[in-house]
């Protein structure tokens, strides 16, 4: 016999004895021991049979990814290489270049052949530029012959170029090239094409001054399609991405259309020197193989898998619906526990004999006692106050006889720190299922807040009922519905009593009004509206006359929602009857000052007005004594005596005129609002006007518009301001001297249309007077301020006062030729009812340029 024979023969042997041992083993096991192995044997098989295959595919896989690894680094790091010796050799060639620039041994003419010729030998270069230190461009080239610069607009534009003021790539390489003095290289960015580069700038120094910089662009496009050698662009893909985690190249173009954002499972990054600053060189790989796993194995996965389950089917369901019983009960468990510890309420049990059989996480929060400490305690407990221990007692013995009253009781509570808080208790028993009782289950409440809140309040309540009844304003509520009087502070009880008759008179109702609240086929006049819309509108403002009291009231009624959410009107009254007094004295004055100032206007015209009434005079004299001495004589024919006589009758209603005229302006008569003409203002005005202005030798140039809508004034103080602003003009002329040629008045009167105003009409004044120095138009309207040694300083002021009575503006200022006064001009406007038509500013140019009257007075 060999001794493989007997090796074999041996192997034989001991392996039958084993299967025996073991048949014998699984004999002596009892039944629920058997019936375990055979429900773990399967399992165990499993997983020892799934863990073989986890563990050789783990294997396979980890050592083809080791593989692709490697593969990929190395290819990552030659590709680096190759781009980092041509960066340099890039730029010790420039370096050379930019020498001779500095040097100024290269003029323009050779630094383009030079700039050509490196770019045609090079093309990952897109542009070579020689920039100045202003930044301007010398001289360049593009690898594009199609690219470059129209117009000066162009270069400022170009985001490839550095910029003052800009934040840009090229501004900060062009800044630091200036400052390091030494070659730089920008970050990554898109030119105009929309290609990613970067820009590398060599400082450009002559005798240690920085006289610019030699600007190379590379496409980082071109740099990968030149120098990745073609094995390692077919085996990785490697790409370009800047610290942003940006693609800005790579080998492998993406497909139109198709999602290349999926990330590679193996990645491989290096910097990109010396270019640098942000810029990574990032390789991607993926698996070669499709999948480890043949079909066999497959098949024998299933068919292992198949018959487990088989064999574990009724395991499985016993141990589902054992799980279920579990969950369920584990979920009811958990819910309990949950609901007791999310309460905020404690929660304390007790048994019969005062025995704290339960509290929950609030109660312990709430007094600070552990579970431990408080459970099996026997009164007194520990989170009674010591002063209070024989009123918890008694409280306790009233709980445990059932007679706590459902509202809760108030108590004091002690915390483990010694600090005391209020809280609310309300008791309830317990019942077991058979329907007997057990114990008590008590509630705890912290009522601390809410108790300050409602201290808080009535304070608060008290300090407003206070201020309200300190008023000297009369406050009253009243019910809509019922008529009831809700609220009245002190005022309205001293004026009106207690009753709601008070609240009727300022409403501006009858005083016997009868409220009736059971009548509820009733209606008001706010019926069928919403309240809230109601009480949204704002206070209303109205003056009333309570006649028993003769005291006039401004009163301002809001309708509001009461505490019940009845509607209520409030009324807040204000005695105003001393303010109305003041008004209406005010306005006395105001009338008498107008009186005066037109008297004031007189007694100032008194020499013009007798020179006027002289000439009519001394021609009705001239004629009397010539018709006198002509009759005497018998000298005279009745048709020349009559003539005379007739020539007389004019010069005496000549006379009359005059005096009717300044009779109507200084007589005092009550200010009254009508429909007047503007024309018809302006005519009586300049009439009266007229007087001064022949005295002092001034022409006036009148303009009035044509259809003028009327005006709803007072003629007379109208009048009054247009007589003062033509008087002041007239002064102001002849007082400075002026030659024959600028002693003019315009008066003019056109419609306006303005944003602020509306539609108006303007009553200007224009002078070619000297003017007003700045300080006294700021101090035109002054009450008694004048620039006249004998003026009053009223005249202007009360023509301000009296305008904007009337709703209207008074406005001054100079006119200028240059920087020479020319003149001045006073406007002022008046609203009108019409409204004004589209074609009203072209109305008043028009009038500008054609006046409807035009009459010159001058002596």
């Amino acid at each position: 016999m060999t001794p493989a024979t007997a090796a074999r023969t041996g192997i034989g042997a001991t392996l039958a004895r084993l299967r025996r041992w073991l048949g014998r083993w699984w004999i002596l096991q009892p039944a629920a021991r058997q019936d375990r192995f055979v429900t773990i044997g399967p399992l165990v098989s499993v997983l020892l049979f799934l863990a073989a295959i986890i563990s050789a595919f783990w294997y396979l896989r980890n050592e083809e990814i080791e593989r692709e690894t490697e593969s990929l680094k190395r290819d990552t790091e030659l590709v680096q290489q190759q781009l980092r010796l041509t960066l340099i050799e890039n730029q010790e060639q420039l370096l050379r270049i930019a020498t001779e620039l500095s040097r100024r041994e290269t003029d323009i003419d050779e630094f383009d052949g030079q700039a050509a010729a490196f770019i045609r030998d090079r093309p990952v270069i897109t542009q070579i530029a020689w920039l100045d230190a202003d930044r301007r461009r010398r001289a360049g080239r593009f690898a594009n012959p199609f690219r470059g610069y129209a117009s000066a607009a162009d270069v400022a534009a170009d985001p490839t170029l550095p910029q003052p003021g800009q934040d840009n790539p090229a501004e900060r390489a062009f800044a630091r090239a200036r400052d390091l003095r030494q070659p730089v290289y920008s970050r990554a960015y898109l030119d105009d094409t929309g290609s990613a580069v970067f820009q590398m700038q060599v400082p450009l120094v002559a005798r240690n001054t920085f006289v610019g910089t030699l600007l190379v662009e590379y496409s980082i496009e071109s740099l990968l399609r030149h120098y990745v050698p073609p094995d390692v662009a077919g085996r990785h893909r490697m790409e370009v991405i800047d610290d942003q985690r940006r693609l800005l190249a790579s080998t492998v173009k993406s497909m139109p259309g198709r999602d290349e954002t999926r990330r590679a499972p193996l990645i491989y990054e290096l910097p990109l020197p010396p270019a640098g600053d942000g810029l990574l060189l990032r390789g991607e790989g993926y698996r070669t193989s499709a999948g480890l796993i043949s079909n066999t194995l497959f098949w024998m996965v299933v068919a292992l898998s198949g018959l487990t389950v088989w064999m574990l089917l009724g395991s499985w369901r016993h141990l589902r619906r054992r799980a279920q019983i579990q969950a369920a009960l584990v979920q009811e468990t958990n819910f309990r526990r949950a609901m007791e510890n999310s309460m905020l309420t404690g929660m304390r049990a007790m048994d019969l004999d005062g025995r704290i059989t339960y509290v929950n996480a609030a109660f312990c929060a709430m007094t600070g006692f552990s579970e431990s400490a408080l459970i099996g305690r026997m009164p007194p407990y520990p989170y009674w106050p010591p002063d209070r221990i024989d009123e918890n007692a008694r409280l306790l013995q009233q709980e445990l006889a059932g007679r706590s009253p459902a509202g809760g009781i108030e108590v004091r509570v002690m915390r483990k720190d010694g600090s005391e808080f209020d809280a609310r208790m309300y008791v309830s028993p317990l019942i077991d299922p058979r329907g007997q009782q057990t114990g008590w289950m008590t509630s705890m409440t912290n009522i601390t807040e809410a108790k300050r809140i409602r201290d808080q309040l009535s304070a608060s309540h008290e300090r407003f009922t206070t201020v309200l009844e300190g008023l000297d304003a009369s406050v009253s509520v009243l019910s809509v519905p019922q008529g009831e009087l809700l609220f009245a502070n002190r005022s309205y009880r001293l004026w009106f009593g207690a009753d709601a008759a008070g609240h009727a008179l300022l409403a501006g109702e009858a005083p016997d009004a009868v409220y009736l609240p059971d009548a509820e086929d009733l209606s008001d006049g706010l019926s069928g509206l919403p309240t809230e819309q109601i009480m949204a509108n704002g206070a209303e403002s109205r003056e009333v006359f309570v006649a028993p009291l003769q005291k006039w009231f401004d009163v301002r009624a809001r309708y509001l929602q009461w505490t019940d959410g009845r509607l209520a009107q409030m009324l807040i009254a204000t005695d105003i009857t001393a303010r109305l007094r003041a008004e209406a004295q005010a306005a006395q004055q105001a009338e008498k000052a107008q009186v005066a100032s037109r008297l004031v206007t007189m007694g100032e015209m008194a020499s013009s007005v007798a020179h006027e009434l002289n000439q009519p005079l001394t021609a009705i004299t001239n004629y009397c004594n010539g018709m006198v001495s002509r009759v005497a004589a018998d000298a005279i024919a009745k048709g020349d005596l009559i003539a005379a006589l007739q020539k007389t009758a004019r010069q005496a209603e000549r006379a009359a005129q005059v005096i009717r005229r300044i009779r109507s302006f200084v007589r005092k008569s009550e200010p009254q609002r009508q429909a007047a003409q503007a024309r018809q203002i302006v005519e009586d005005a300049v009439e009266l006007a007229g007087i001064e202005l022949r005295r002092r030798n001034v022409a006036i140039q009148t303009y009035v518009a044509q259809r003028l809508p009327p005006l709803r004034v007072d003629p007379i103080l109208i009048e009054q301001v247009l007589l003062n602003l033509l008087k002041n003009s007239a002064e102001a002329i002849d007082t400075a001297g002026l030659p024959a040629a600028r002693r003019n008045i315009e008066l003019r009167v056109v419609p306006r249309h303005t944003p602020d105003e509306g539609g108006v009409i303007e009553f200007s004044v224009t002078d070619m007077g000297p003017g007003l120095p700045q300080e006294v138009i700021a101090r035109l309207y002054e009450a008694f301020f004048s620039t006249k040694a004998e003026g009053l300083g009223i005249g202007l002021s009360l023509c301000r006062s009296i305008v904007e009575s009337h709703r209207g503006r008074m406005r001054a200022q100079n006119l200028y030729n240059g920087e020479a006064v020319v003149g001045c001009r006073f406007a002022f406007t008046l609203p009108v009812d019409l409204p004004l038509r589209p074609d009203a500013e072209g109305a008043a140019d028009a009038a500008t340029r054609t006046p409807t009257s035009n009459s010159t007075i001058a002596s």
